[in-house]
């Protein structure tokens, strides 16, 4: 079998959680491809995402590496025969390997916290806000249309029968921005509102008022699959996007999207009744920004 030219973040993934399985250990490649009959060389490009991994071969490498934990070796095996395809492998053609694996990666989570400190999460972004940011000609998107397709096809996700939760932290800078005119604003806010009201989907307010702990951190966004310990937390720039996906990063961006949540306002909650809102909440922010456009 020849060796891909193309490494998915789910097949690189495959490769790092076999790598780390054998380090802790004790092995050396030789020492555990020689165990299960199987080349080093192999065994290097299965760890580095550049070939496939028969399920027979995956399972006797986790015996070897002393590996009990059955949730964990049923979700490597999930890993390992995905043949990766969905909504998005028609959008290949035009979209980077990138915004490929984020749809995918999004397709299998079970709950997403995300923190935007200058734009509105992806998932929630009106079609006319997106068209605006990616108007910027320092983007350089060559296909503006099949882009904008491609962001509102991810957002089908919230309304699928069985929806990931989604929780964003989104500072109050991003609801200043003006992507757009008047109107692109006051719709993007508006549909915030209206994504509030989904069960599963959780949106507050960082408010300018409270402490500059969110200045420190930039844009992330914490995928969570059904076995936690294969999650990734996303750092996307704009240049280059880039996964963390060892435990301690794990568990430290969980911790500070917990801190920046018990920081922000509290959620958007229309089902309470308006004097509720007394106490600044995200609710009240966002209408008070809707009066002074």
């Amino acid at each position: 079998m020849g060796l891909r030219t193309t490494i998915s973040e789910r097949q690189r993934r495959l490769g790092f959680e076999l790598k780390q399985l054998r380090e802790q250990a004790g092995l050396s490649a030789g020492e555990a491809s020689e165990r299960i009959g199987m080349n080093r060389g192999q065994l290097s490009h299965i760890e580095l995402g550049r070939t496939s991994i028969l399920t027979e071969r995956l399972l006797s490498l986790c015996r070897v590496y002393g590996c009990a934990d059955e949730p964990y070796i049923e979700a490597l095996v999930a890993l390992s025969e995905a043949d990766g395809k969905g909504w998005w492998s028609t959008h290949k053609k035009h979209m980077g390997p990138g915004a490929i694996d984020l749809a995918e990666l999004e397709s299998e989570a079970v709950a997403i916290r995300t923190h935007e400190p200058l734009f509105i999460p992806g998932l929630f972004q009106t079609a006319d806000y997106t068209r605006a940011i990616f108007a910027s000609p320092k983007l350089g998107f060559d296909n503006i249309e099949e882009a904008l397709k491609f962001r509102m096809e991810r957002q089908r996700i919230l309304t699928h029968e069985s929806p990931p939760t989604v929780h964003a932290v989104i500072h109050e800078a991003a609801l200043h921005m003006r992507f757009g005119a008047v109107d692109v604003v006051r719709d993007q806010l508006l549909r915030l509102i209206e994504l509030a009201r989904l069960p599963h989907v959780t949106i507050q307010v960082y408010p300018f008022s409270a402490q500059a702990y969110a200045a420190l951190t930039g844009n992330f966004a914490h995928l969570v699959p059904s076995n936690p310990k294969l999650g990734s937390v996303l750092l996307e720039g704009p240049l280059r996007s880039r996964y963390l996906t060892e435990q301690v990063q794990l568990q430290e961006y969980a911790s500070l999207f917990d801190h920046l949540a018990e920081n922000a306002l509290a959620p958007i909650d229309v089902s309470l009744a308006p004097e509720a809102h007394s106490v600044k909440d995200s609710l009240a922010l966002i209408q008070h920004l809707l009066y002074t456009l």
